[in-house]
Formats: structure tokens, sequence, C-alpha cells
């Protein structure tokens, strides 16, 4: 996981093309002071190999020809020359990137410069579209692809396998790249150019002096944030010189592989099944076998193409080392049906010579649901591989000491900013930091008396993480609710819907919580291949929602856990990550250490009222009545939105 940023000031930025991408225009956001150091501080978190930087300057450059010859110069600034400010006779471009090296046999720094003048800050993998050998640092292969490319760069980014957010300077056309995968696996935050602050920003994260201060108590809104989610794409702004002032115009580019068009859009073909292609009591005994063994071949292929996917992002390429060999990958690990497979897949494709850390976290000790389910779970993984070593990293969280976590990772949501991000974004972190403790002798981790438990933190640099199975297999509460409304196709709907909006909602959050401890998220469940392959697949193969919890839903991932000999995660019913939501919300508006400041925190009568109007109508089981909630506190009730004190 790397660190990128730029800084432009000193240049008019036309924004016209891009008005149909861009938030509606809100309040007014007070004065902040964002800092190169401060975007530098918050990056070295992410990328605590090395952090670099690279500043260049743009100059109207006046030929003796008369103003029609006006061109622009481009010169590399001394180091330690550059100013940040918002107005300067200058054009200036400064490049941040630091590095947490995970490719590649020797250490680089970021940003890179080639010879040509071409600079780049790059944060992603390449598991595939670019031709590179086992030991290739990927960032390096990728600008020698740039550099040949030349006017074609969204058609080398279009061909990239796997996630990424790209910062690019193209020396020779005087043009900024920018942007990031399709799906938003890599989190770039823009700041767009307004009267209060001219400057564009581009950074991974927000350094926390640009969190806007307060709420507009007024209104019930929000302050306007300083930055937001880059939408998903392929930008550039082209510099130029007109009437002595530089312009950049901003530019958003299709992609140019259609696979990518495909998986946007998200069209499931066989949404709605005939009568026959149900397997129901009322069958045939040769009709039901006919449906299970359609069944298996579907998860067959499923599970082929999630252990590729896994493989890719754990073995298929040199992990860089360095000067200590430490176990390379770990899971963010509830004992649930989407960490298990993880877990499964993780020891087929790893070298057995590795440990595998198991990192769990608990708010409730021994007695919350996932570390139940997660003491269970290492149960199970090692009755199917009882050749591996297992680390379960229990990672207790005491919700009365959370002031530091809290604050901090506030910062990191931003711009998300309701309750279920904070506590989601709490758990991840934790999780990704690794600190924590196992048995000593890992055998019986029913045992709870301490001196059975050693202090252990994991140094794996890279995670694994269950994101996407639910959105695109029916796992939340609200898919069952949607079904039980409109059927299978309100089902279909509502994925699509998960899917089209998951960079904004979730993918950016949790790569910016993850990495903020040095740490790589990876998503398996995201792979191109796997989201292509679930979307190709009957949605009445995927899920069956007639079914009861812990069967129905998640049903082609329940087959592909039997396929694995994970029988009894497969009749395991869903559980949602932020199982504390509640607890966290009522801890942080009590706790003054934390200085929150929020305008009602608890539901109106109106959302109370909505929220047992869902109860009652829909039958919604606790989870869905959280996920409701939150949408409610989210939507209905803007003022339980955070944001820091003074």
């Amino acid at each position: 996981m790397c660190g990128i940023a730029v800084v432009v000031c000193g240049v008019r930025i036309e924004l016209s093309t891009l008005s149909s991408f861009l938030s509606e225009t809100e309040t007014p956001f007070e004065r902040l002071q964002v800092s190169v150091e401060d975007v530098k501080s918050v990056l070295g978190q992410r990328g605590p190999d090395s952090v670099g930087e690279k500043t260049i300057h743009l100059r109207p450059n006046v030929s003796t020809c008369g103003q029609d010859s006006v061109t622009l110069s481009v010169s590399e600034a001394s180091e330690g020359t550059y100013k940040l400010e918002e107005t300067t006779s200058l054009g200036e471009l400064h490049f941040i990137g630091s590095t947490l090296q995970l490719r590649g046999t020797s250490p680089i720094r970021q940003p890179l410069v080639d010879f040509s003048g071409n600079i780049l800050a790059y944060n992603g993998e390449v598991f595939g579209g670019i031709e590179l050998n086992s030991y290739d640092n990927d960032t390096e292969v990728l600008l020698k692809s740039l550099e040949k490319a030349k006017a074609l760069v969204p058609d080398v980014l279009s061909m990239i396998k796997g996630p990424w957010a790209i910062i690019y300077w193209q020396e020779t056309s005087r043009t900024l790249w920018f942007g990031k995968d399709a799906f938003g696996r890599r989190s770039l935050l823009v700041h767009w150019p307004t009267v209060e602050d001219p400057r564009f920003l581009l950074s991974s994260v927000s350094p926390a002096s640009s969190v806007a201060q307060g709420l507009d108590t007024e209104n019930g809104n929000s302050i306007h944030r300083f930055w937001e989610e880059l939408p998903c794409g392929v930008y550039s702004i082209s510099f130029g010189v007109s009437e002595l002032c530089i312009r950049g115009e901003v530019r958003k580019h299709e992609w140019r592989n259609t696979i990518w068009k495909e998986l946007i859009e998200w069209e499931r073909k066989l949404v709605v099944p005939r009568p026959e292609d149900l397997s129901t009591s009322s069958h045939s005994g040769i009709q039901e076998d006919k449906s299970v063994s359609t069944s298996l071949g579907f998860a067959q292929t499923v599970l082929v193409v999630l252990k590729e996917s896994v493989r890719r992002r754990t073995s298929l390429h040199s992990i860089y080392q360095g000067e200590k060999e430490a176990v390379p990958v770990a899971v963010l690990f509830s004992g649930g049906l989407d960490s298990m497979i993880l877990a499964a897949l993780l020891d087929q494709c790893l070298d057995s010579k590795y440990e595998v850390d198991l990192l769990n976290v608990s708010f409730d000790g021994p007695n919350a649901p996932d570390r139940i389910s997660a003491r269970a779970g290492i149960k199970e993984l090692k009755k199917i591989a009882p050749l591996r070593r297992w680390k379960l990293v229990e990672i207790d969280a005491d919700l009365s000491k959370l002031t530091f976590e809290t604050e901090r990772v506030m910062s990191l949501i931003n711009p998300a900013d309701t309750y279920m991000d904070l506590n989601i974004g709490t758990a991840l972190w934790l999780a990704a930091r690794g600190d924590g403790w196992i048995h000593e002798d890992n055998e019986n981790p029913n045992v709870e008396e301490d001196k059975q438990r050693v202090k252990y933190k994991s140094d794996a640099r890279i995670l694994l993480v269950g994101a996407g199975a639910d959105e695109q297999c029916a796992g939340y509460g609200r898919h069952r609710t949607k079904y039980g409304n409109g059927s299978w196709v309100a089902l279909d709907q509502e994925m699509k819907l998960d899917m089209q909006r998951i960079w904004k909602r979730n993918l950016g959050r949790d790569d910016r919580c993850i990495a903020d401890n040095g740490k790589e998220g990876r998503f398996p469940f995201l792979d191109e291949d796997v989201i292509k392959t679930l979307l190709d697949i009957p949605l009445w193969e995927i899920a069956d929602l007639e079914q009861p919890s812990g069967k129905g839903d998640k049903k082609i991932l329940r087959q592909v856990a039997k396929l694995l000999g994970l029988h009894e995660v497969a009749k395991m019913p869903k559980r949602a990550i932020q199982v504390r939501r509640g607890e966290l919300s009522e801890r942080t508006q009590l706790q003054k250490p934390v200085k929150l400041k929020a305008l009602y925190c608890v539901l109106s009568p109106l959302s109370l009222t909505i929220v047992w109007t869902l109860v009652m109508v829909f039958s919604l089981d606790r989870e869905s009545l959280v996920n409701q909630t939150g949408r409610i506190l989210e939507v209905t009730v803007p003022q339980t939105r955070l944001l820091p004190g003074a």
C-alpha cells in the first residue's frame, strides 16, 4: 500500500466538462489550512518504507514575436524551495509519494521520474493486463508502459487488472493524468478548486487539518467538506496559457476495455427463474438431482476463480520482504463464511512454511459473537489443513479507552462521517494494527485464562478482506427485505445498486483505515474475474431467499464452503462486521475526551416511527434493523453526522 498526492496551485482549473460528475453545490466551508507537511505526514503512515516528493513549475513563456506565441515552459524546482500559496506568479505541481513496498527485489522511492521527465505516483497492484514477471516491481513496469504509450494513457490504464489509484505527469503533452480503477478499490480523494481555496489537490487520505469543524446548526447540515471521493475513472488536466494566465482543462475519459463497461453496468442476464429452475420438495427426484448437480457446477466454477484471485493476491508474485522475513499475509477473520473461505483458499495458495495470522477484533472479550465464531472457525480450519500453523490473533478493544483510536479513525474515514462509518472503520483499523494476543500453545483456544495467552503483533503487510461478498451474493438483511417486497427483480436491482456505489460507501473508507497501519487490504471477492463469473450465474443460483437465514442467503458461497470441507460454517447465519454499532454510538455521545459535536444524536420520533414500521411490516431481523437504522441516521436525520470539535 502506498500513499500518493499532488497539490496544484497558480493554475486556473476549468471544470465545466465535469459538471455531470461533480457534487451539488453545498454551503461554503470554513477556511482550512492544508500544508504539504500535513499531507506528507499522513501519507507516511500508509507508506512507512519511504516518503518522497517532486516539484515542477509552469511558466508562461512569451516569445519576442508577440502574444500569439505564448507557450508553457516547465522547470524543475530546487529541493526545498517550493511555496504552497494560493496566489503565485508560477503554476506549481507538488507530487508526494510514500511507499509500502510489496513487489520487486530492491527498494524504490516514489514518486518515480524517468529520463523523459515523466513523474509517476502509484498506489495499486498490477495482477494482470500488463506483462511482468514474479520479481518485477509493478510501479516501475507501469512507468515504462506509460512512457511508451505517449497519448494512449487511458489505453494502458484500462488494461490493468487489479486495484489502483494513479497520479501521472506526462512531460511531452504537459498533461496531468489521474484516476482510480473501475470499482474504486484504492482511495483517492479530491479537492476541486473553490473560491475559498482555489488549489487543486489529490490525496490518498485526508490530513486531520482538512476535516471541517462543527455543524451548520441552523440548517442541520454538516459544513461543506474539503475533500470528496474521486469518482472512478481516468481523468486528465491539460495545461496551457491563455491571456498570460496558466489554465488547466479537466476531462474524464472513457474506459478503452469493454470489460470495464460491462462490469460497471452490472447487468445480469438471468434474473427471474422458471418454476423448473428452482429445487423444491415438489420436484421429482430426477429434477431435483439435476438442479443440485447444476448448482454444484456453478459452485465449482466460483471456487476455481476465487482460488485464482487469492493466488494473485498472495503467491503469484514474489512479496518483498526486505531484511526481515515475516508472515506475509493475514486474514481479517470473524470465523464467518467469507473469512473462512478466504483462509482455506489462502492455505492452498501460500507456501506451507508460512504461518497464517487470523485477525479477530472483539469489543466484548471472549463473549463477543465474532470471538466465539472465530474460535470455532480455527478448529474447523485445523481439520482441513492440519499442517498449517494458524494463529488466531485476539484483538481486544476496551470501549472506555478508545479516545485516540476514535479521533484517528474519524480523520481517516473523512469524507464519510456517519456512526456506521466510524464503527466499521474502527474495527478495520484495530484489525490492521494486528496488536493482540495468541494462545501460547495454540492448541486449546477455548481456554480463557490470561496466563495461557501471550502478547503478539502481526507483522503481515497484506490483509485479505471479504469485502464484496455480501453485495454480490445477497448477504445483507435488506436483500431479503427487497426480495420479500418485489421478488427477484427487486433483489437484482438492490444488488446492482450496492455494487455501483461500493466505491463511495465502502472501499475508499476501508482502504484508508487499513492502510494507516502500513498494511495493504486486498479484496479477493472484488477480483475482475470473480465479479464477472458471479454476474454470469443465474440469480437463483447465487441466493435463494425463500430459504431461511444460514441457508438461502449467499447460497453459492455456502456451497463453495462445503466443497472446501467447511461444513459447519456453511450453515452459519450472516452477521455484520458492525455488531457494536449501537454500543459505540452511545459511548461516543457520552465520552467528553472524544470531543464530538453532534446535534440530536438520538433518532427523531419520525425516524423511530419509520424503523418500527419496517419491523412490523417486513418482520426485519436484528441485522436488518441495524442496517435500516444506520441508513435512517444518515438520510433522515443528517444531524447525526460526526464532526470533530474544536
